[in-house]
């Protein structure tokens, strides 16, 4: 699949961060949207299914992994990569269990979590392909 087609959801609360994230990924031809709390990723989720949501763990209201086992509940083929900050990989292992896809300390590098957005992608379409 392209890039240009991917459909990659960015949820953080540090809006400076995720805005600078998200034009980083534009640069290299990946859309994205982008939204800022967990009620507004789960809203987002709900009109239109991403293939992966980058997703931040600690954020107010309603938690990353909270949103992580509520969209694995209603849209289990979105595939999830935490964003954990603060040396938190507890969070990231506990992510994993809840049915992340994988988990990434920030600060982030662009082309690691470009090459893991791939791989997600991948994977989401082996796994519809082998439950068709």
């Amino acid at each position: 699949m392209n890039k240009q087609d991917w459909k990659i959801l960015l949820v953080d609360d540090e809006r400076e961060f995720i805005t600078t994230l998200a034009e980083r990924l534009d640069l290299r031809g990946i859309a994205t949207r982008v939204v800022f709390d967990g009620e507004s990723a789960l809203s987002a989720v709900a009109e239109e299914e991403p293939q992966v949501m980058i997703l931040d763990v600690l954020m107010p209201g309603i938690k990353g992994l909270e949103v992580l086992e509520r969209v694995k509940r209603t849209n289990p083929n979105v595939q999830v990569l935490l964003l954990t900050g603060h040396g938190s990989t507890r969070d990231g292992i506990e992510g994993m269990r809840l049915g992340a896809f994988d988990y990434m300390m920030k600060p982030l590098n662009i082309d690691t979590l470009i090459e893991k957005m791939e791989s997600a992608i991948d994977y989401a379409e082996k796994a519809a392909k082998l439950g068709q």
